[in-house]
């Protein structure tokens, strides 16, 4: 039988299960990983943190996405321990939890942390993710002043493991059903935000969570707006617009990230079919460069596509995606982000290619993308849905 998502067996599997879960070998990789960074930084005990739903490290520690509050607490040889929030949060995380004792911070989280790391002869602490000022100043008056490790987080998460690959597969299989969900029932009349309710509604039975979508909506014939927008707006659809989306779907934490374009009741115009051939060559070069070793400046060259054809960038060209927005974080010659980072991609990395070709007047835009894979010779698609500037009727 044909799975929902198009999975092979084994992702179906990982899919199907109550709450999956990574295998004891994964889990004790990223420990490992952390006691490393620890040693390296003279760190004897380690504060992974996460509050209001910010930060990823405390799933990727424990598999529990931190909701209000979450810290846990690391050290060679100890039992690990994770203080939650809200009391009816502790059921689940203590379900979830992997080789973690959980505890309900009482809403006095921070200062059963400390009494924890006080009772445990704690001299020098690392933090990664997220903890408000207040907080830190608590700790700090006690144990003096924390190691920020939250750059070591980012470089550990940079390169996934092959489990995690997998379940970010998952990821853009359920983004995917967004892209086919506008396709078969997005049409003139609706509202932004309708559009966004046909994106939730096609992936949410299957389990996919919503990160973010975002859309450009805008007549081709007078375009007002070149990239998608944070929050959609109550306007709705009329023939002769272009839409352009930027979507990801999660499972549990691992995403996907796709982005098309479509036309509404007509054809593109020329100037949108020139933008929009910019762009997909504009993914096609980039891509095309890609593989373990590339250099930023490499990739800079494949984008120079777009600026010979007249045009420039807004949204970044491409960046690392899967646990974060990560490096690399690139613009373009026309619109750069800063000083190129001092990297090269590396197998086993995930980025977001995104050409979002624009004119230099900002007013008219395209997107055009998704996740990909590097790897030693090339890159791999993650996504399966088509590619292609589609209409809408």
């Amino acid at each position: 039988m044909t799975h929902p998502l198009d999975l092979d067996p084994r992702l179906a599997a990982i899919h199907a299960a109550e709450y999956p879960r990574f295998s004891d070998a994964e889990m004790a990789r990223r420990r490992a990983a952390l006691s490393r960074v620890m040693e390296k930084e003279g760190v004897d005990h380690l504060l992974m943190c996460g509050e209001q739903r910010a930060g990823t490290g405390v799933a990727w520690l424990t598999s529990w996405p931190a909701t209000v509050e979450a810290y846990a607490i690391v050290a060679s040889g100890e039992p690990q321990v994770m203080y939650v929030e809200w009391y009816n949060h502790w059921p689940l995380a203590r379900k979830l939890a992997r080789d973690t004792e959980v505890r309900w911070g009482e809403h006095r989280g921070i200062e059963k942390v400390i009494a924890d790391l006080k009772s445990r002869g704690a001299k020098r602490i690392g933090l990664m993710g997220a903890l408000g000022l207040a907080k830190c100043r608590k700790l700090e008056a006690v144990f003096g002043p924390l190691i920020d490790l939250n750059r070591e987080y980012v470089r550990l998460r940079l390169v996934k493991s092959q489990e995690e690959i997998d379940w970010m597969r998952i990821g853009a299989a359920l983004t995917d059903l967004a892209i086919e969900g506008l396709r078969r029932e997005a049409r003139p009349g609706m509202t932004e935000r309708e559009l966004g309710a046909i994106c939730e509604a096609a992936y949410h039975p299957h389990g996919g969570v919503t990160y973010i979508h975002y859309f450009l909506a805008t007549p081709m014939a007078k375009p007002e707006y070149c990239v998608p927008r944070q929050f959609e707006s109550n306007r709705k659809v009329q023939p002769g617009d272009v839409i352009a989306t930027e979507i990801t779907a999660q499972f549990f934490e691992y995403p996907g990230q796709i982005l098309r374009t479509f036309t509404v009741a007509a054809e593109p115009t020329p100037l949108f079919r020139r933008l929009y051939e910019t762009a997909e060559a504009a993914f096609d070069a980039v891509t095309g460069v890609i593989r373990h070793g590339t250099t930023m400046q490499q990739i800079i060259d494949a984008a120079a596509v777009i600026e010979d054809a007249g045009f420039t960038v807004y949204d970044d060209l491409m960046h690392g995606f899967g646990g974060g927005y990560f490096p690399p974080v690139l613009g373009s010659r026309s619109r750069p982000t800063g000083p190129l980072p001092e990297m090269t991609l590396e197998s086993g990395m995930t980025c977001v290619v995104q050409p979002n070709v624009i004119t230099p007047d900002q007013k008219a835009g395209v997107q055009v993308g998704e996740l990909v894979l590097v790897t030693d010779t090339g890159f791999e698609r993650l996504h399966r849905a088509r590619r292609g500037l589609f209409r809408l009727d």
